[in-house]
C-alpha cells in the first residue's frame, strides 16, 4: 500500500514531501510557550513552531490568542452556509465545552460538500462539541485519503482540536492531520517516517518526530515508535529533543510518562524541560489517571536541589494542572495535601 497518493489526487509524492520547502514538513502551529516566569529568552534559531496540543497553564497565553484567531468559525447554522461563504466571513469557534446549536441541520449538509470543506466543517463542529461530529469524522476519514490538502485552515483546526479538553476531539484532530499529511496508518507509512526522523534535513526530521507521535497514538507499532522517540532524546540538537518530547506526549501511553519525567529532570535545555512538564500537565494524549501517576515524582522535583528554580516552578504548575488544586509553590504544602488524599 502506498504511503502517499499521486499528486494528481491532491497529495504529493514521497519525493516531493522530502523537500524542506514543502509546507507539510512544518508541523502544526504553536500551542504552547514557556511560562511567564521563564528564564528562556528564545528558542533554538532553527526551531519550527510548536505543534498542536492541549494548552497547559504552562502554555496558556498563546493558546488564548490562537482561540481568538479561530474566533469566527462557528455560530448557529454555520455549516448550512459554509459551502457558499468565503473564508473572510467566518466567526469565532468556542473551544469551551458546550453543544453547538443547529448541528443536526449542519451535519445533514456535510455530504454535499467537497471533501476538503467537509473535513474542515466537521472538525470545526467537533471543536465546538457538536453532537455527531466526532463520529462523522471517524466514519468519513478513510474516504478522505488522497483528497485532502494540508493548508493553513486544516493546520489551524487541528491545533484547536488538539487543544480540546475532550479526548475524543483530540483524536479527531489526529485522524484529520494524518489524512491531510497523506499518511496511512500502516507499516509502510511508519517506515517512511522512521527514515525521515534520521534525515540530516532539520525540517524533515522534526516533522517526522511529530508525525511518529500521531502514528504511535493510533496503535501503529507503538512500542517501536516509543523506542525511536526515546532514542532521539539523546540527540545533540535540542530542537530535535524537544520534538521527540512532543511526539512522546502524542503517543500517550503510560510507558511514556517515566520517559517524560526523566527528560524534565535531566535535559540540559530549559526549552525541552518545559515541554516535558507541559506534556505531563495537559498537552498530548494522556488520560487524567495517567497524569496523576506523575504526581509523586513531580512532588520530588519541587524541592530537588539538583534542579533550578524555574524547573521547580514548572513542577508546581504541572501539579496544579493535573490535580486542579490551588496551592502555593511550597513543597511542604503540596506533600501535606497529597498525603491527605491517600488516607
Amino acid at each position: 500500500m502506498e504511503v502517499f497518493r499521486p499528486a494528481s489526487s491532491g497529495q504529493i509524492s514521497p519525493q516531493d514531501l522530502a523537500s524542506s520547502a514543502d509546507p507539510r514538513l512544518r508541523p502544526t502551529p504553536d500551542y504552547g510557550t514557556l511560562g511567564p516566569t521563564s528564564d528562556v529568552v528564545q528558542m533554538h534559531p532553527n526551531a519550527a513552531a510548536t505543534p498542536a496540543g492541549p494548552a497547559s497553564n504552562l502554555a496558556r497565553p498563546l493558546f488564548v490568542v490562537a482561540v481568538g484567531i479561530l474566533g469566527a468559525f462557528l455560530v448557529m447554522g454555520l455549516v448550512s452556509t459554509r459551502s457558499s461563504r468565503s473564508h473572510s466571513g467566518k466567526s469565532v469557534p468556542s473551544a469551551a465545552p458546550g453543544r453547538a446549536q443547529g448541528s443536526e441541520q449542519g451535519l445533514s449538509r456535510i455530504g454535499r460538500m467537497k471533501l476538503q470543506k467537509q473535513a474542515e466543517a466537521l472538525l470545526e463542529l467537533a471543536v465546538a462539541h457538536s453532537d455527531g461530529a466526532v463520529e462523522q469524522i471517524a466514519t468519513r476519514a478513510d474516504g478522505w485519503h488522497g483528497r485532502l490538502q494540508w493548508d493553513s485552515q486544516i493546520s489551524m483546526l487541528t491545533t484547536a482540536a488538539l487543544n480540546s479538553p475532550d479526548m475524543r476531539v483530540r483524536r479527531s484532530g489526529i485522524e484529520v492531520e494524518l489524512v491531510a499529511y497523506g499518511l496511512a496508518k500502516n507499516s509502510a507509512s511508519l517506515e517512511y517516517l522512521l527514515k525521515m526522523a534520521d534525515s540530516s534535513d532539520h525540517a524533515q526530521k522534526i516533522w517526522a518526530l511529530w508525525a511518529l507521535g500521531l502514528m504511535g497514538n493510533c496503535g501503529v507499532e507503538t512500542d517501536r515508535v516509543i523506542e525511536t522517540l526515546t532514542a532521539h532524546l539523546k540527540d545533540t540538537d535540542e530542537d530535535s529533543r524537544r520534538w521527540a518530547v512532543e511526539g512522546l506526549a502524542l503517543v500517550g501511553t503510560s510507558e511514556t510518562i517515566p520517559v517524560l519525567l526523566q527528560a524534565m529532570h535531566d535535559d540540559p535545555s530549559p526549552s525541552v524541560r518545559e515541554r516535558a512538564a507541559c506534556s505531563l500537565a495537559e498537552s498530548g494524549m494522556f488520560t487524567p489517571e495517567q497524569r496523576l501517576s506523575a504526581v509523586p515524582q513531580l512532588l520530588n522535583y519541587t524541592d530537588d536541589a539538583s534542579l533550578d528554580a524555574q524547573t521547580h516552578t514548572w513542577a508546581f504548575q504541572a501539579l496544579g494542572d493535573i490535580t486542579h488544586q490551588s496551592l502555593p509553590n511550597d513543597s511542604a504544602a503540596w506533600r501535606s495535601w497529597y498525603e491527605s488524599t491517600r488516607n
